[in-house]
């Protein structure tokens, strides 16, 4: 029998970031997926600065941002005027890594290329045909029909996950609109080029976005077509129905004219759903990605939430692999993530409702109230930052030491209030020395590491601490860019860095994933409790 540590089912975004995090640190994997193949069509096709960090911190960044579009604005039509313009990523937010108009296949294609680099791939053609699990693992059997033995399986096998089924977990859901018709084209109009435009219309909603040109040299015509089209319809409609009807609908209701569609990449018909698991854990069988929750299409969240879910699961699952952690801390990733997702849920749900209203108060108040809001510079930044998830924090979870108090998240747009970031919160990219001096980037140094910053020339009980629970994945950083006897913040750096007013005498852990998790006076007593609290205190397993 075969066997290996994680079972990783599904090698979309969720389980190949899942996977590359995992071998990073030294856990075996294996990735199956039911598909013959790499998907080509593009799906989603916007990765927000949190995704673009988690990316990062992988390795498996690459070429994307060269490869992207610079597409940032949204305009907002009613009739032939343009009522709103919403720029994204002008916010002044500390991160190494920008908001991304690049598509799912590509971002797919970047982590596969890391997945090798880390002695792994995905195997294809390779369904989950059954599972059943006991104390010390769960035995699958996979598309060849041999078992596979594995300590832990993780289902990220999208919104019809086997693993889920095969799991029992409930997955319980409402549909939150009729049917959306999407189709990427190659359409030549007279349309701007250098953002996404969008329709309010009585018939329904429309959205075009260019897409980056699939192949160098080829045409720069490929756009992404969304359109809201309610009523009756006659069963699932073929690709020439779609793209026959997205036509008649760019004609109706965005008063561009426009050439017929020269070839389609992608054409699809759904309603959306949105579903919520519930359990993110059962035994040794876990969800992640679409497999725990199903989003309405806006706003781009069910790819970065999903990476988010492997990010934060891939150092649990390693440091309970390696023995270093009970196996009650993964119920630790449902503590936090879940009443994330339901959030973002929450979120996306309400836009979309925006987005399809049809009664007449409705409309009034989305085109004459709601959509030229858009045009304010606070609301700009806030919609930026609220759908960045650079916000993320797990202040309430299990793993938050309530020890010291701080104020609102740290990372906040240019102009917002800072306060002390308290244990949970997501912490920016801020220059760092490490031991010997050399400037490095905090984000650089996580991933497979954790961070003990500490004040210059102090701490080393709390690294001595930090390093026996944690190994030699521990890396001890001074803040600030060595500026002679500072110790500190460099001057030069803006104070939306992330780390606020943290007293130059804090020792602070931040965890793989960028959130702080410890932070107090150079007190090895004090984070040896936490460590210790956190690691190996005994929690009901699921």
């Amino acid at each position: 029998m075969r066997t290996t540590d994680v079972l990783v089912v599904g090698a979309g975004p969720t389980g190949l970031a899942l996977a590359c995090g995992l071998l990073s640190q030294g856990v075996s994997v294996r990735v199956v997926d039911r598909s013959a193949g790499p998907a080509a069509t593009s799906r989603a096709n916007f990765l927000h600065a949190r995704g673009s960090e988690v990316l990062s911190r992988l390795g498996a960044l690459g070429t994307l941002p060269s490869e992207a579009l610079k597409a940032m604005t949204i305009t907002t039509y009613v009739g032939n005027r343009p009522v709103a313009r919403l720029r994204f990523g002008d916010v002044g937010m500390r991160t190494a890594a920008p908001p991304m108009l690049i598509s799912q296949a590509r971002v797919e294609a970047a982590l596969r290329a890391r997945l090798a680099t880390l002695g792994g791939q995905p195997e294809w053609a390779t369904p989950l045909l059954d599972a059943s699990q006991d104390a010390d693992g769960v035995t699958a059997v996979v598309g060849d029909g041999q078992p596979v033995r594995a300590r832990w399986l993780v289902g990220c096998d999208g919104t019809a996950s086997t693993t889920r089924e095969l799991s029992g977990i409930g997955f319980p859901g409402a549909r939150v609109s009729e049917r959306f018709l999407l189709a990427d084209v190659h359409l030549n109009w007279d349309l701007d080029r250098t953002g996404t435009t969008g329709w309010v219309h009585p018939d329904g909603m429309v959205g075009a976005m260019p897409m980056p040109i699939p192949e160098p040299g080829g045409p720069d015509d490929l756009w992404r077509i969304l359109a809201y089209d309610p009523g009756e319809h006659d069963g699932k409609p073929t690709e020439r129905q779609i793209l026959d009807r997205v036509h008649e609908i760019l004609s109706q209701r965005t008063g561009h004219s426009t050439g017929p569609i020269r070839d389609a990449t992608w054409a699809s018909a759904f309603s959306a759903h949105r579903r919520l698991a519930d359990s993110y854990r059962r035994g040794r069988m876990l969800l992640a990605g679409d497999a725990a929750h199903a989003h309405a299409p806006f706003g781009g969240q069910g790819m970065l939430t999903g990476i988010g879910d492997a990010e934060n699961l891939a150092w649990k699952l390693a440091l309970v692999v390696s023995g270093q952690a009970r196996e009650s801390l993964l119920d630790t990733y449902q503590s936090e993530r879940r009443p994330l997702a339901a959030k973002v849920l929450r979120g996306s749900t309400a836009t979309t409702r925006v987005n399809i209203t049809s009664g007449p108060v409705g409309r009034f108040l989305r085109d004459r109230i709601v959509v030229p809001l858009l045009n304010v510079s606070a609301i700009q930044r806030w919609a930026t930052y609220s759908t960045s998830q650079l916000w993320v924090s797990y202040r309430r979870g299990p793993l938050a030491d309530s020890g010291r108090r701080g104020g609102l998240p740290s990372g906040l747009p240019r102009g917002w209030p800072r306060r002390r970031p308290r244990a949970g919160d997501r912490i920016a990219d801020l220059a760092c020395l490490r031991a010997d001096g050399t400037p490095s980037r905090l984000h650089t140094e996580l991933g497979t590491h954790w961070a003990l910053l500490v004040p210059a020339g102090a701490a080393d009980g709390c690294l001595a601490t930090a390093r026996r629970w944690l190994g030699e994945r521990v890396t001890p950083l001074r803040r600030g860019s060595g500026s002679p006897g500072t110790g500190g913040l460099d001057d030069t750096e803006p104070d939306d860095v992330g780390l606020g007013d943290v007293g130059l005498d804090d020792v602070v852990l931040v965890r793989p994933d960028a959130h702080v998790t410890w932070r107090g006076e150079a007190d090895s007593a004090g984070l040896d409790r936490w460590l210790r609290n956190a690691l190996v205190e005994e929690r009901p397993t699921r």
